[in-house]
């Protein structure tokens, strides 16, 4: 959403919302900034226990059946489904619309309607869209940064995400706004069916 973690040197300003601060071996600190407060911090002795699990499946290590089996049963838009974290972990607004655009998928289709090549097809598009948005820093639409305060480069290739009324930069047809899941959605009209 909008926190981050932050690594910098003690002396530096504490910028608002900083809700903790962790002296690290190398003197430096590591900071956990959340203005929205959507995050949590947790400390675990990783003797005692197995780490931190998400509770959906990794969406860069999902295997084509687990994704159908996670989808296809659903009655609720796809677009819905990605932001559900007990589905799949750290799919977030921007790569949601970003993948389904890339799969050509609306974002209003029910998920029990979407064929298994579809699926398949929006599983590849959404590892491709992660990676690509991880090899570029992420995407600073309004102000994040990331663990050194570098602002990211995704932002410049989106297809669709905060695009509405531009034209869709493959067909020129505008690209529409809508709100699903609470959220804004974005997405061609003419690209996506």
């Amino acid at each position: 959403m909008t926190g981050r973690l932050l690594v910098t040197t003690p002396e530096a300003p504490v910028a608002a919302h900083t809700h903790a601060r962790l002296s690290l071996a190398s003197g430096r600190e590591l900071r956990f900034v959340d203005p929205r407060r959507f995050g949590r911090f947790e400390f675990r002795d990783l003797s005692r226990s197995s780490g931190f699990s998400a509770p959906g499946a990794d969406p860069l290590a999902v295997l084509a059946e687990e994704f159908v089996q996670i989808f296809h049963p659903r009655r609720l838009a796809i677009k819905a489904a990605l932001l559900n974290q007990s589905l799949l972990s750290g799919v977030g607004n921007i790569y949601a619309d970003e993948s389904l655009f890339r799969a050509g998928i609306r974002p209003r289709r029910r998920c029990g309607r979407l064929t298994r090549t579809e699926l398949e097809r929006l599983r590849l598009a959404l590892i491709e869209v992660l990676e690509h948005a991880i090899r570029l820093g992420g995407s600073s639409v309004s102000d994040y940064v990331d663990a050194d305060g570098v602002r990211g480069f995704f932002q410049l290739e989106h297809c669709v995400y905060l695009r509405t009324a531009e034209p869709c930069r493959h067909c020129q047809t505008p690209i529409r706004r809508i709100l699903l899941a609470g959220r804004g959605t974005h997405y061609c009209p003419k690209c996506q069916v």
